[in-house]
């Protein structure tokens, strides 16, 4: 293994505690006690809407929260229990972004003004319902899943739980928000430039982007050009598989539609002795993007431990070219068609209106060779998968910034800051393919940081049995926040 030895120094303590792994209750572990007869749906949801009601002015990481709906349909879900029916998320509280359709509920996707209620759910929605799952709320989300931070006038300011100065990334930050103080077990967000796997990172999460398509974004045959999908967050890479796997599926109108895959049973999985690519290097974009020395730390620390395992562990680097030019029509190009059905666009932010102008410049034939040139893009940065199993890279360059760092620059400014702190997860959104965020400890002041585990077309599989036999091994969800609340009577400690 060939790592940067002047750079591997211990990161600082994290703000949290240590605790057995029975003492958080997992998503898998709640569906087990529901099971077992040892807890109720009705006690589960009341305590995760305690929960967000008494983080709410802290944390702040629901858009919107169904109290009495969620309350009904954990009164049915007792019922069923109780009549012997069993399905894999009968009775437990979940949460997924604010850009996802839930019947009877707006979808702002962190825009401010007054958005109709939907009237159906969407697929995914849809899927988790048909495994008994509840949904409790909607989370926050930047405005059109733009930045790695999730703040804005439409909601306020979403906070990290390890530390509620900064933030916990975006955009899918208030689904991992949620996850990480304890509000539900698992949650769904979205990842068009890493808005799953930057959140992760940040918030000690494990986060899967999995292959375009496996989850279905429909009422959207595709989302933003392609780019975006959806995947899980959670503590742990068995509670994601499990959230993977249920929700996992295609609509007869969707554009993509991989073949299916067993996420649960890869965690279970030993991966063999794999051959792993350790990549510092991101992709160009002509700026500045230094990687902090705590990141370059964790990560090597990570590598280590991959090679102690027994992979085969080396340096090397994609050929990446200029995939940034694919990527920016595409992503320019999902602002506008979706800043189109924005009630008063008078509200959107500024950079907002911005990209949008962008999109009209870089539309019609930019974007048709920006979509054409995919398949060479793959089979370029695809070469890597010939010698190497797997590709390790950090998450982000850096920790997670403090609150408001990002919120109020000028657009070009907040490109550039975010290209800076998150250059590594974009390029595998171009691509389609998957990749895994998982926990790499701390910072020197105490927050978290992520390692990416990244694979070719339908490779969740192998990534998934790597991430959990490092979690089996670095034992990261036995931390959690300071102040974390307890476990519930009858669940699992």
């Amino acid at each position: 293994m060939s790592v940067d030895e002047s750079q591997d120094r211990e990161a600082g303590p994290a703000p949290a505690r240590d605790v057995g792994a029975g003492d958080w209750e997992g998503l898998a572990e709640q569906a087990r006690a529901l099971a077992q007869g040892r807890v109720s749906s009705t006690a589960l949801v009341r305590r995760s809407l305690e929960r967000i009601a008494a983080t709410q002015d802290t944390v702040n990481a629901f858009k919107r929260v169904r109290a009495e709906a969620a309350m009904a349909e954990a009164a049915e879900a007792d019922r069923r229990l109780a009549a012997g029916e069993r399905l894999p998320l009968l009775g437990v509280p979940v949460a997924v972004k604010d850009d996802t359709d839930v019947a009877g509920e707006p979808t702002a996707f962190g825009c401010a003004g007054e958005f109709p209620l939907k009237q159906r759910d969407a697929e995914v929605v849809r899927r988790l319902r048909a495994a008994g799952a509840i949904i409790v709320g909607k989370t926050n989300a930047c405005e059109l899943g733009q930045w790695p931070f999730t703040e804005g006038p439409a909601f306020g300011d979403t906070r990290n739980p390890w530390n509620l100065a900064h933030t916990p990334g975006g955009s899918s930050g208030g689904s991992a928000a949620a996850v990480a103080a304890g509000l539900v077990p698992a949650a769904l967000g979205t990842d068009g430039a890493g808005s799953v796997r930057i959140p992760a990172a940040w918030s000690h999460l494990v986060g899967i982007k999995p292959q375009r398509g496996r989850i279905s974004t429909w009422p959207e045959a595709e989302s933003f050009q392609g780019i975006t999908g959806i995947g899980p967050l959670a503590r742990t890479v068995q509670d994601a598989a499990l959230l993977l796997d249920v929700a996992s599926g295609n609509h007869a109108g969707d554009l993509h539609r991989p073949p299916a895959i067993a996420a649960r049973q890869a965690a279970g999985r030993d991966p063999g002795r794999l051959r792993i690519a350790l990549s510092w290097k991101p992709a160009t974009t002509f700026t500045a993007k230094p990687l902090h020395p705590d990141v370059r730390a964790a990560v090597t620390g990570v590598a280590r431990t991959l090679a102690r395992l027994g992979h085969f562990v080396e340096e090397a680097e994609p050929d990446y070219g200029l995939v940034g030019l694919a990527f920016v029509p595409r992503a320019t190009a999902g602002v506008g068609e979706w800043a189109a059905r924005v009630p008063d666009r008078s509200l959107l932010d500024r950079r907002t209106r911005g990209a949008v102008r962008m999109g009209r410049v870089l539309g019609g034939p930019v974007l048709r060779r920006a979509r054409l040139v995919e398949k060479r893009q793959q089979r370029r940065i695809g070469a890597l998968f010939g010698p190497y199993d797997v590709l390790l890279t950090p998450t982000t360059a850096t920790p997670p910034p403090r609150i408001g760092t990002l919120a109020k620059l000028s657009g070009w400014r907040t490109d550039q800051a975010m290209i800076a702190a998150c250059p590594y997860a974009w390029p595998w959104n171009v691509l389609g393919w998957p990749g895994v965020s998982v926990p790499a400890g701390f910072s020197a002041d105490g927050l978290p940081l992520g390692a990416q585990l990244l694979g070719p077309a339908h490779g969740e599989p192998r990534l998934i049995a790597l991430a959990a036999q490092l979690q089996d091994d670095l034992r990261w969800h036995e931390r959690r926040p300071a102040g974390h609340p307890a476990p519930l009577d009858g669940v699992p400690r």
